[in-house]
């Protein structure tokens, strides 16, 4: 195995062919025509602060499927109470730039360095990247932002500043996948939060099969609906 340096041409080496810590490439840029053909190869960036663009492709995959969303009985009662507002894409720059603080403030590192938010400020105005936000009291608490293509939404990140601002944030946007029929949320790295909300590993071999057949074109999904309540 060998990790590949990148060109200025628009193009990934195959992400079976990833080390064994799934990292595949260094290089190239933060284009959206970049972007958008890594996360249809199952390919994303990650890296940290001084250091060149890092591209990955783990085995397993962490994904989660709609209908496997796990809601504890107590997030279920927060939900019942209706504490939180929550909207999509209504304010996608904010999300992105609240997630890279709070791991700051908290003295972890952060990927989300400047040109990263940049990079899916600009796919959040082509369309691509979404946002959905929890609010309380016209404050912005949590929530999560990703990308979607086809019946895919790849999670990017998600914050919380209020608990369980980011897991009502999650739910709200199971529900509105489930009615846009998608296939899964690629959660990219395994974490246990995200397991015990009902996300699992898969054989990449498997998330890439299943990839390629919901990334292909389907009908819009329109983010920019009522908010839910």
């Amino acid at each position: 195995m060998a990790i590949f340096s990148l060109s200025r041409d628009v193009a990934f080496p195959p992400p079976e062919l990833a080390e064994p810590d799934g990292l595949l490439a260094i290089g190239g840029d933060l284009s959206p025509r970049r972007l958008l053909l890594a996360y249809r190869m199952g390919i994303f960036p990650w890296y940290a602060p001084g250091t060149p663009i890092l591209w990955w492709s783990p085995d397993p995959r962490l994904v989660l499927f709609p209908q496997e969303l796990k809601i504890s009985h107590s997030l279920r009662r927060v939900l019942k109470k209706g504490r939180f507002h929550v909207t999509f894409d209504a304010a996608f720059r904010a999300v992105i730039e609240a997630c890279a603080l709070v791991r700051m403030r908290k003295g972890e590192e952060t990927w989300l360095v400047p040109e990263m938010i940049e990079a899916y400020d600009r796919l959040h105005r082509l369309g691509a990247a979404h946002s959905v936000e929890s609010w309380v009291d016209g404050k912005l608490v949590g929530g999560l932002y990703g990308v979607a293509i086809g019946r895919v939404f790849f999670g990017e990140s998600m914050f919380s500043v209020v608990a369980d601002a980011s897991k009502v944030a999650l739910v709200h946007l199971v529900e509105r996948l489930k009615a846009f029929d998608f296939a899964f949320i690629d959660c990219q790295v395994t974490t246990g939060h995200l397991k015990r909300l009902g996300a699992r590993e898969i054989p990449r071999s498997e998330f890439l099969k299943k990839l390629h057949e919901a990334t292909r074109p389907a009908t819009p999904a329109f983010w920019r609906m009522e908010p839910a309540s």
